[in-house]
């Protein structure tokens, strides 16, 4: 597809120019010197994953109210794009608290929770892997994207409803939280352009991730009308809704 194609372009192209200005023209931060830099992709990639699950718990409702495989294949590649993103500001994170805590992990409050998260999703994955009916995995794949989203406002207030050690980039924090964010003005223009890039990351990813789906789809599709065509099934009705549009 045509668009695909601009799409991953585009957010190459915006890959490399937002690492380039990160590592070449913004200044080393006082306190933590060069690995602050984690931060300008580390915050972007801990928010759009976590918008990849409320895209996912989203398609997960309609589903269930009209059930179209287009949203469970919505769901589905939200979700896989949301576990990376999430998974890379986990190893992000573990690297700045290196030097920062002394340690590359601590079970502080945010970490745990966030960490639950990623395993929960984990599981969203393996339950689609282990259903072959096209409608019962869709329909287990919706119900369980719609509950485990309770996961990620619970790391959201995770740190402003117990005591914890992270910083709190958005709203109050309780007084033990940690971190300020005064910066200079060329490191908020970084700040803007590292957060549009892995946007345009994600709608790319999750493009591609849903068009491979929609591929698989047809190839199970074809696969099971051969088996019926060959007498090797008595029916196989739920085949015909991987292929709807």
């Amino acid at each position: 597809m045509k668009s695909l194609k601009w799409l991953n372009v585009s957010a190459a192209t915006l890959l490399a120019v937002s690492l380039a200005l990160v590592w070449f023209a913004a200044p080393l931060e006082a306190t933590m010197g060069a690995v602050q830099k984690i931060f300008y992709f580390h915050v972007a990639a801990a928010w759009v994953g976590m918008v990849g699950f409320f895209i996912t718990f989203v398609a997960g409702i309609v589903y269930l109210v009209r059930p179209n495989p287009r949203w469970d294949r919505l769901g589905a590649a939200t979700a896989e794009v949301g576990l990376l993103l999430s998974i890379i500001t986990t190893v992000t994170g573990s690297i700045w608290a290196r030097p920062a805590w002394n340690t590359w992990w601590t079970w502080d409050v945010r970490l745990t929770t966030y960490t639950i998260a990623i395993l929960i999703y984990i599981a969203y994955l393996f339950l689609r892997g282990a259903i072959d009916d096209p409608q019962r995995r869709a329909r287990f794949s919706a119900v369980y994207g719609v509950v485990g989203f309770v996961s990620v406002p619970l790391t959201f207030l995770s740190i402003r409803l117990w005591q914890s050690i992270h910083p709190a980039v958005i709203g109050t924090a309780t007084p033990t939280s940690q971190g300020g964010f005064d910066m200079a003005p060329i490191m908020a223009v970084i700040v803007v352009m590292a957060q549009v890039t892995t946007v345009v990351l994600f709608v790319t990813l999750t493009a591609n991730r849903y068009r491979l789906i929609e591929l698989q789809d047809q190839v199970d599709l074809q696969k099971a009308r051969a088996m019926l065509a060959e007498g090797d099934l008595p029916s196989q009705p739920a085949a015909s809704a991987a292929a709807t549009k």
